[in-house]
């Protein structure tokens, strides 16, 4: 007996500024397709200078998803993002239509492509112990700890990640398990036919000048002024991962008096330059797919070309 057709679907990944969004748009009008966002920052309202978000008008009519839907107030996490992501999938194929998810969170397509681990949930005591050790010792030190308890974990996370690391000695501390254990038991493949497209820019120099010039075209735009809306609300602060986001926390320090207008710009291209070095190597990591050259002239046809959506 056949096992029953999956129905398709395309993730186009990438580091920032390689072209994910123009080329996601034009396979959308090809294929009668609907996008969905795989963008841990565009999630939030009041963000769209510093997130690159598409205008309605870039967005060409195509619906986007997952787009606007959270106050910068609140936090999003990864498994809130494939419960909504798989819905909105559901949505998309129902109506005999494509989901294109598009976006260079990487960890978002991983969970996806790879399966989320069942992990404890949090526990605000020892949480608060956490933040108040990050606080007094800095998170380098907390990293230093989670290499001893878990040196796997420690690897996989970067040492300026305070988020994750405290996440990752939470764990610990509620179940006596490493979080490593719990990835290595994760599981669940989504009932799709994915298509992989990895945007990979050929020449790192000519990324990282896109990046210096998209920066300081944001900064042209207002996103100066787009912080300081936040900045002035009086009920954000630098803990939440909205104001972690690049560009934002930047611009949050320069806000502050932490810096002026010129290191504050400086630390933006670098940070973005840092982001996408983490992008490349997710891309490395997700052994999936095929990679295009994301400058090819020739790039929609080549990805229609190896797309089969018969």
């Amino acid at each position: 007996m056949m096992a029953e057709k999956q129905p398709p679907a395309v993730f186009i990944m990438g580091p920032t500024a390689s072209g994910k969004t123009a080329l996601s748009i034009k396979l959308a009008q090809q294929w009668n397709g609907e996008i969905i966002s795989v963008d841990s920052a565009m999630v939030y309202r009041g963000m769209d200078i510093g997130t690159a978000k598409p205008t309605l008008a870039e967005r060409c009519g195509i619906p986007h998803h997952l787009i606007d839907i959270l106050d910068p107030a609140e936090t999003f996490s990864t498994g809130q993002f494939k419960a909504l992501a798989l819905q909105k999938m559901a949505e998309i194929t129902a109506q005999g239509k494509i989901p294109i998810l598009v976006g260079g969170t990487m960890l978002y397509f991983n969970v996806l492509l790879n399966g989320l681990a069942e992990l404890p949930e949090a526990d605000s005591v020892i949480r608060q112990r956490l933040d108040q050790l990050l606080a007094e010792q800095g998170v380098h030190a907390l990293h230093q700890r989670l290499a001893e308890i878990d040196p796997e974990a420690a690897a996989r996370i970067h040492p300026n990640d305070p988020q994750r690391i405290q996440r990752a000695l939470e764990v610990y501390e509620i179940s006596g398990r490493p979080i490593s254990d719990f990835f290595k038991q994760q599981m669940s493949a989504i009932p799709y036919t994915i298509w992989n497209v990895k945007l990979v820019p050929p020449d790192r120099k000519i990324l990282h000048d896109r990046i210096a010039r998209r920066f300081d075209s944001m900064l042209k735009e207002g996103l100066v002024e787009e912080v300081r809306r936040l900045f002035v609300r009086g009920d954000l602060n630098v803990s939440l991962p909205a104001i972690r986001a690049v560009g934002y926390r930047q611009v949050w320090s320069y806000l502050q008096g932490d810096m002026d207008y010129d290191v504050m710009r400086e630390k933006g291209i670098i940070a973005t330059r840092q982001l996408a070095k983490r992008q490349f190597t997710w891309l490395r990591k997700l052994d999936v797919g095929k990679s295009f050259d994301s400058d090819d002239d020739f790039l929609v046809q080549k990805v229609g070309h190896y797309i089969d959506l018969s």
